[in-house]
């Protein structure tokens, strides 16, 4: 079925990109920023001018809505997902988007500091962009396509289905979330409220992907207790907790288990804070594994590391702590093949080939499938995301809206 859109995406997009809604990894309320609250504002009264009902801002800067059914068949409810924060990694105030039309392989230089570039050598996935207009932001900030191209998409695909009640579908929810870039982006969903079976979050990148298998997380704080003394009188006394931290992280291995040196479906430890004083010092660290079992083994190699700096500084301790933040949302989705398949033969009829993979991170579905509500990503056309050189075109994001729509048919379609 060929679908006649009057897109307004890329409208939507350029008004949401503008509002700032960073989180903030250091905050305890919830949502992290009040400010998140202030797109959900406006997407509530969007929704509402649209006909979707049900649509709410509750008081944790969720939003809610639902697309009534349009069919007599018993259809499982569907809910299509995004988060309404940017990465507190760059800049998201006064973000300035740019619309690079009928883009033909040039390198973008990025007006309001034009020290950024962006390169076709350095961004591949730009040669298929080619004819295509792509977005990005001036050169100060991040654009947020990651994920407010996800949320300019669902909006999109809503108002289209809302428009055209003679398309089949079932009941289908909306949900909207804050703070998914800080981990605590389902902390307070309301899954009964949301009253769906299956989801999917739109936020993913190369348009025609889908992802059902994430990273397993765990998080570790390691605390250092040193010894302090006055530094002119510190000799054979002081064992200072900075430096003990800083030996554990340096002594790591160079060449495996970091970021910078695993790809595929290696996982890695990661420093991403360290701070204290020269009695007292801790340093967190993410560990991260498509196999929750190399969880372990990677802590244990952190944990060994730890141990042996410590033999040399004999009159300090230290305390090691494992969290546990998200698993693979694989072992779930594979219980329910329908999920995908029914994505797949969507974005199919959406005029895209359907690239299954797996992400090395994770989402709001990671945290949601093992809530009960099992939930792959499917793409919604971001790249370089947390970063200045961020970009999003606006035929991916016209593609991700017709995957939406098709999504939602073929689930009635096979029902």
């Amino acid at each position: 079925m060929s679908l006649k859109i009057e897109h307004t995406v890329l409208d939507r997009f350029l008004r949401y990109v503008k509002i700032d809604t960073q989180s903030d990894p250091a905050s305890k309320t919830i949502p992290s920023t009040e400010k998140q609250k202030n797109l959900g504002k406006l997407l509530v009264k969007e929704l509402k001018a649209m006909g979707v009902q049900d649509v709410k801002l509750d008081k944790y800067g969720y939003v809610y809505g639902t697309i009534p059914s349009t069919t007599k068949k018993l259809v499982p409810v569907i809910c299509f997902c995004s988060h309404m924060d940017t990465s507190p990694d760059c800049s998201g105030e006064n973000v300035r988007p740019i619309v690079h039309k009928n883009y033909q392989g040039q390198d973008l230089v990025l007006p309001d500091d034009t020290s950024q570039v962006i390169r076709l050598k350095d961004h591949p996935n730009l040669a298929d962009q080619l004819g295509n207009d792509v977005i990005t932001a001036s050169g100060t900030t991040l654009l947020g396509a990651d994920n407010k191209a996800g949320l300019a998409e669902i909006m999109d695909a809503a108002n289209f289905l809302m428009a055209n009640p003679s398309l089949k579908h079932g009941e289908i929810k909306i949900l909207f979330t804050p703070d998914e870039e800080i981990g605590r982006g389902v902390d307070k969903v309301n899954l009964k409220k949301l009253g769906a079976k299956f989801a999917y979050t739109v936020d993913g990148e190369k348009a025609g992907s889908l992802e059902d298998e994430t990273f397993s997380a765990d998080g570790v704080l390691i605390t250092i207790n040193g010894v302090s003394a006055h530094p002119g009188y510190a000799k054979g006394k002081m064992e200072n907790a900075i430096k003990i931290a800083s030996e554990i992280v340096a002594s790591l291995p160079k060449d495996k288990l970091s970021p910078e040196t695993t790809d595929g479906r290696s996982g890695f430890v990661h420093p991403v804070v360290m701070e204290g004083m020269a009695e007292k010092a801790t340093i967190r660290f993410i560990i991260r594994d498509f196999e929750d079992g190399k969880l372990k083994e990677h802590a244990d190699v952190l944990r060994k590391t730890m141990e042996k700096v410590l033999k040399k500084y004999p009159n300090s301790s230290a305390e090691f702590k494992v969290t546990e933040q998200y698993r693979n949302m694989k072992k779930i989705l594979d219980q329910e093949p329908a999920i995908m398949a029914n994505a797949i033969e969507g974005i199919r009829r959406a005029g895209l080939k359907p690239i299954p993979s797996s992400i090395r991170g994770g989402t709001d579905g990671s945290r949601l499938s093992y809530l009960g509500l099992p939930c792959p990503n499917i793409f919604a056309g971001e790249h370089a995301f947390h970063s200045k050189h961020e970009w999003v075109s606006a035929q991916d994001m016209e593609a991700a809206v017709r995957s939406i729509v098709h999504i939602a048919l073929v689930w009635e379609e096979k029902s």
